[in-house]
């Protein structure tokens, strides 16, 4: 990579992660006066190219048009596996793909219908996962390529950079990788597209999204030790996010046949799953490795906020573990898992409820209301429009999101309404962690 349009990353305060310096003429973003400034965080789309990924392809994820219904519909979820050999007629697996998926234009306009001021984007799950962990057979020739992987994030990373740049001020992104099992043999190609980010040719990326996959064995890999150590020294944060959740046959052959819908998946198996993802990064000693790595978790951490104190008290008490420090073999963490909480990971407020924004706030202690950040998983959980159920182009009527609206009552139940800690969580932390900034030209309107 040529070095000369490199910018001059900025090191991590201790406050959280700093982006490589933006291009000259920029300046914080201010709230406008009695206004509270709202960032969202957590927002998707799945850009062109994407969708041409999904429309090649033949197995999960997928999409996939069902009679009755005019519009195809998105099949992400392991746990739809089942249902795409005997559709329901009236409830196919899936979601419709709506515009809100893919069109700029309806994400400005859910931005401007709830006031939120300023997004940062990023591709929705699996992201570039299923090019290692379920290669469709009929294309795995050019799909499982380690050169069509790395073309395919940087076409997306491209799209969405272009996106931020016809809405400056309000647009930003978090970048996907090329994670591939061959990544570990051609780290260099890996390097320099992680390396780019933080150069001039994408001034509106604000660190990386992942899952919970890796290169395919999880985030305890050892052979993701580089990315995490190049993570740390450019200061891009990682946004961790779930897809997989946890086994079908954890919820039952009713949940498989599809009578409880995407509830269980959605409700406990992400929550889930983010919690094992970090728990086995703890456990590796990933945080004690590199304690500078900033983490940014999806849906308020998942179920770690409330058992963060039983993984500690399970270490306090492992006989194996407690064995394997005698013998000088590990076993030990040199932080509790509640000051890598306090130190090394932020939350977003996508959770729905008081008592799940109080666990959040309490898992980063005395600074919590500082770590966590206002959050929307748009395009997912829609108003359902009358007479529609599920049905073709939901998002698409007139009513507020209830993730929109049901995550800022509990902003302002919990910290006051108009309060300066509530204004803290709905824009100012994202503005000052992810180094958010007002480009040359003002505000857009």
């Amino acid at each position: 990579m040529s070095s000369k349009n490199k910018k001059n990353p900025q090191k991590p305060s201790q406050e959280g992660p700093s982006n490589p310096t933006p291009p000259p003429g920029e300046q914080p973003t201010q709230p406008k006066a009695n206004k509270p400034i709202i960032v969202d965080i957590h927002t998707h789309m799945y850009p062109p190219s994407y969708i041409d990924l999904l429309q090649s392809r033949t197995t999960i994820p997928l999409l996939r048009s069902f009679p009755g219904h005019p519009s195809p519909r998105l099949v992400l979820l392991p746990s739809e596996l089942p249902l795409l050999s005997h559709p329901s007629p009236s409830h196919p697996p899936g979601r419709p793909l709506t515009e809100s998926y893919t069109s700029l234009d309806a994400k400005i306009a859910f931005m401007d219908k709830h006031s939120i001021s300023i997004s940062v984007l990023s591709l929705a799950n699996p992201w570039l996962d299923f090019f290692s962990t379920s290669p469709d057979t009929t294309t795995t020739t050019t799909t499982t390529s380690p050169d069509t992987i790395n073309a395919a994030a940087i076409k997306i990373n491209t799209e969405f950079e272009l996106m931020c740049q016809t809405h400056p001020n309000r647009l930003y992104f978090f970048a996907v990788l090329p994670l591939h099992p061959t990544t570990t043999t051609n780290l260099t190609n890996l390097t320099e597209i992680v390396s780019s980010l933080t150069t001039s040719t994408f001034p509106h990326c604000r660190g990386i999204i992942l899952g919970t996959n890796g290169l395919g064995l999880g985030l305890d890999d050892p052979a993701l030790d580089p990315l995490f150590h190049l993570l740390q020294d450019l200061a891009l944060p990682i946004f961790l996010h779930p897809h997989y959740g946890l086994p079908n046959q954890v919820f039952g052959p009713r949940a498989e046949r599809g009578e409880y819908g995407h509830v269980l998946a959605l409700a406990l198996g992400f929550p889930m799953e983010t919690a094992v993802a970090v728990g086995r990064m703890y456990l590796s000693g990933v945080f004690d490795r590199f304690p500078r790595l900033k983490i940014i978790l999806a849906h308020g951490g998942g179920a770690l906020p409330v058992l963060a104190g039983r993984v500690e008290s399970c270490l306090r008490c492992d006989g194996f573990l407690y064995k394997m420090e005698k013998e000088g073999k590990g076993g030990r963490m040199e932080r509790s898992m509640g000051e890598v909480l306090r130190s090394q990971v932020f939350l977003d407020a996508v959770v729905y409820s008081e008592v799940g924004l109080r666990a959040a706030i309490g898992a980063g202690g005395e600074g919590g209301v500082g770590r966590l950040m206002f959050g929307t998983d748009h395009p997912f959980f829609p108003p359902l429009g009358e007479g529609e159920g599920e049905g073709e182009g939901e998002g698409e009527g007139e009513g507020q999101w209830g993730s929109v609206v049901v995550n800022r009552e509990a902003v302002d139940g919990v910290l006051g309404e108009g309060s300066e800690e509530a204004g803290m969580v709905l824009g100012g932390n994202a503005i000052r962690i992810l180094n958010l900034r007002e480009e040359e030209g003002g505000e857009e309107s």
